[in-house]
């Protein structure tokens, strides 16, 4: 089976030749995890790559404490833990299936091949990580300086922007989220994250039922964030 069509839309790829993109088809392997399962540990040796092909996969750190931070919610057409493979260290989050996955892996050297053939696809790759460097620098800001009610709303902006939707009555974040999964990407607690959630529900800013979030008058939710 080619995976070519799929690894076209993929932004590291995406300047691809076809014989190019046939080539890296053939690397690749499939793989599935149930809801829940994890791909793999913080610390764990870094042996492939992975390329999301279904469902939908949280990256987080954790705690011996149970505690957890969501750094990033991963959908069809991401690439992750290609950090470990370009640095040798071990994995430095958890990447667990939040529903039934499709996976395809790239192994180590596979990969590495591949790049030091393609530079182009090495900057992609840099930008690629950059952005989540950006974004864990992000994290890291709000949580030291943000109070719980800026934080949500900029998480949910983000969120808006990146895998939101149009919807009958405003922005739809495409990804159900629990309020659980909500307060980790925020790095608040549930009841801080319920509070601001029926705060803003009330206001009429935004609609959470069953998981599902839509700004209603995202214009108004920026200005809160500002």
């Amino acid at each position: 089976m080619s995976y070519a069509p799929l690894l076209s839309n993929i932004s590291i790829f995406e300047n691809l030749q076809s014989e190019e993109l046939e080539h890296l088809s053939t690397l690749l392997r499939s793989r599935r995890y149930a809801k829940g399962e994890v791909i793999f540990h913080q610390g764990d040796v870094g042996t492939a790559l992975y390329i999301l092909r279904k469902g939908q996969v949280n990256i987080r750190l954790s705690s011996e404490d149970g505690k957890e931070v969501i750094l990033a919610l991963l959908d069809r057409g991401d690439v992750f833990g290609e950090l470990a493979l370009l640095d040798d260290e071990p994995r430095s989050t958890d990447a667990v299936a939040r529903e039934e996955v499709d996976l395809l892996s790239l192994q180590r050297e596979d990969f590495r091949k591949f790049l030091e053939a393609r530079p182009q696809v090495a900057m992609k790759l840099l930008s690629a990580l950059s952005r989540l460097v950006r974004r864990v620098t992000q994290l890291v800001h709000d949580t030291t300086f943000l109070d719980a009610r800026t934080r949500l709303v900029r998480v949910l902006l983000d969120l808006a922007e990146n895998q939101g939707r149009p919807g009958a009555e405003g922005v739809v974040i495409t990804q159900k989220l629990t309020q659980s999964e909500l307060a980790n990407l925020c790095g608040l607690t549930r009841e801080s994250t319920n509070k601001w959630l029926r705060f803003y529900v009330r206001e009429g800013l935004l609609s959470y039922e069953g998981g599902q979030i839509t700004l209603v008058r995202p214009e108004r939710l920026g200005q809160e964030a500002e």
